[in-house]
């Protein structure tokens, strides 16, 4: 399918404002080195930071040198740097310091399952966000003022539907949705951006 979803296709238990017209294609592997890991520094919530922690041990064979020997000496998250209130995780060369050759945490989650076991939110569910009303939204150049220059937020380069290439990343965010009306909670959430 190419073009826009149909709107009796779209998923109506989770609205997305944009989903109709949005366009993604993750391409890593494909032509992407995995830019949207080089320079970002996720914020990791608490319960986040918990399960990375506890399973660490089987992360570092896993990790590239450099980034094994920062993490060992001086941990995954960035001291005093806040981002939405939480700390933030290490870069190491530029990298995230879980990049190798991917995303190592989703790579060890994948192999049990579930690649978004381990991953911060911020980074499982991108392309997908919050706003600061609380409406979900998937990050699209000249959209929302869309702030990284990725080839693959530019609808013009894909002609993918968004409803079609992010059926996962749209059920994870129905979750955290879900979890946000459960526990009567609203405002910034794993996936919101603050306002610009």
């Amino acid at each position: 399918m190419t073009g826009s979803c149909p709107e009796d296709t779209l998923p109506t238990e989770l609205p997305i404002i944009n989903l109709a017209e949005a366009r993604f294609d993750c391409s890593f592997g494909r032509g992407c080195d995995g830019v949207c890991c080089r320079e970002a520094r996720p914020p990791v919530y608490p319960e986040e930071v918990v399960t990375i922690t506890a399973n660490l041990e089987k992360f570092l064979p896993l990790m590239r040198p450099a980034a094994r020997a920062a993490v060992a000496r001086n941990g995954f998250l960035v001291p005093r740097r806040r981002r939405l209130g939480q700390r933030m995780m290490r870069v190491v060369g530029g990298w995230c310091a879980f990049f190798h050759q991917g995303c190592v945490l989703h790579a060890a989650g994948a192999a049990e399952g579930d690649k978004f076991r381990y991953k911060p939110s911020l980074c499982a569910l991108f392309p997908i966000q919050q706003d600061n009303r609380d409406r979900w939204y998937v990050r699209q150049k000249g959209f929302k003022r869309e702030r990284w220059d990725l080839f693959c937020l530019d609808p013009r380069g894909c002609a993918i539907p968004a409803c079609d290439s992010l059926h996962d990343e749209i059920a994870l965010a129905r979750r955290f949705d879900d979890e946000q009306t459960r526990d009567g909670e609203r405002g910034p959430v794993p996936c919101q951006v603050p306002p610009v």
